[in-house]
């Protein structure tokens, strides 16, 4: 099987592998304060300094969770009711975000929209690109939140978020990013990027899933209303006995893209605009969905006109290449994707797109395979279409 969903989640890195298997028989609790106990604890700090170190942030930054979705909706909900009582955040129910942002952060949001907080939806172009003008504007008093994502994972489109952390520091308006995507493939320096809050999750960086991360800047544990209760773990930010294993995976990707990322991003490129022109080369009426610069290295989404997404993705699937037809989060709606939707293409074509999503182990002769079979698929769902090319 060729493998191109590696947005959707990436598969173990071989050393990620070999480092879970080696601590299986790890079971301490990192809160005992016998031998055991402590040497699970450990392992634990070591992960987050690699991580910190990886960051260029302090290791008490770092706060383990399940998912970058329970990061997300560990932020927006404490921009909302919980911090009104508690929190600097209080008092401010008015939060910005994007029309294009991922599920768990949008469909966060709806709810608390049902909570009497207001949000404002920023727009994009064609490109997916938001703009500095309409962040600008939609600014209020009471503005408590900025959260807008690093780069999409449909699209690839990836925003100026330094620009817009910077706008929301000079008007004392905490800045959060859904860096999920971002992470591995964009320099994240986090000693000169003014965000306040970045969440991560582990299964798109070749570590497994259920681990993520919160990234939230000393001096603003104030500012968060744990999502999860109970204890004291992970700075009284999140109650629950830490996934041991699940952390020191996750800190061994972070160890791995350290000494990767510099060969990986100009490999992932490549791949990715030879795919492009291939498919552009061999079929006629195919569409561009992003920036075709400012976007990920490994991420491209194209429309292929009168033709179904879904029926293209089954064919692939029967011939050996796995892709997407967007957010796997998503997957089981019939609407067309939101995202290409705000970019302002017409449904059918919204409806006939795909994304490819190339990862470390991909190979020029996976790419090859895959343009000539999405030729061959593609030319026969046109041939037995009943939407004809205009």
């Amino acid at each position: 099987m060729i493998y191109l969903d590696n947005n959707s989640t990436t598969p173990l890195h071989p050393e990620v592998k070999n480092k879970i298997v080696s601590i299986l028989d790890l079971y301490g609790n990192p809160s005992s304060a016998h031998q055991i106990g402590r040497e699970a604890k450990s392992y634990i700090d070591e992960a987050r300094k690699t991580i910190a170190d990886f960051f260029k942030c302090l290791p008490e930054e770092i706060i383990f969770t399940a998912s970058g979705s329970e990061a997300n909706n560990t932020i927006l909900k404490s921009a909302s009711s919980c911090c009104s009582k508690h929190c600097s955040m209080g008092g401010k129910k008015h939060i910005i975000s994007s029309v294009i942002e991922h599920p768990s952060v949008l469909n966060t949001l709806r709810c608390l929209e049902g909570e009497n907080t207001e949000i404002t939806y920023l727009p994009v172009d064609k490109f997916g690109m938001i703009s500095k003008e309409s962040l600008l504007a939609a600014i209020r008093p009471e503005t408590s939140l900025i959260s807008i994502m690093f780069a999409n994972n449909e699209i690839g489109t990836i925003q100026p978020i330094a620009e817009f952390a910077s706008i929301a520091k000079e008007k004392g308006i905490q800045f959060h990013t859904d860096a999920v995507q971002a992470v591995g493939k964009v320099d994240i320096d986090l000693s000169t990027l003014p965000i306040d809050f970045m969440s991560v999750s582990g299964h798109k960086i070749y570590a497994p899933k259920g681990i993520g991360l919160l990234f939230r800047r000393k001096g603003t544990h104030e500012n968060i209303c744990p999502l999860i209760t109970g204890g004291h773990q992970e700075d009284s930010l999140r109650a629950g006995t830490e996934n041991t294993i699940g952390i020191i995976a996750l800190g061994e990707a972070f160890r791995q893209l350290k000494k990767e990322m510099n060969t990986e991003i100009p490999h992932l490129i490549n791949l990715r605009n030879r795919l492009e022109t291939g498919i552009k080369e061999n079929i006629s009426h195919v569409r561009l969905n992003g920036h075709p610069e400012k976007r990920l290295p490994g991420t491209l989404n194209l429309s292929f006109d009168a033709i179904e997404g879904e029926s293209i993705l089954l064919r692939l699937d029967l011939m050996g290449i796995a892709v997407s037809t967007g957010s796997a989060c998503s997957s089981g709606s019939l609407d067309p994707s939101h995202v290409i939707m705000a970019l302002g293409v017409e449904a059918e074509q919204a409806h006939g797109s795909i994304r490819f999503s190339i990862g470390r182990e991909n190979t020029i002769d996976d790419i090859e395979y895959t343009i000539k079979t999405v030729k061959e698929v593609v030319e026969t769902l046109r041939r037995i279409s009943p939407i004809k090319l205009k």
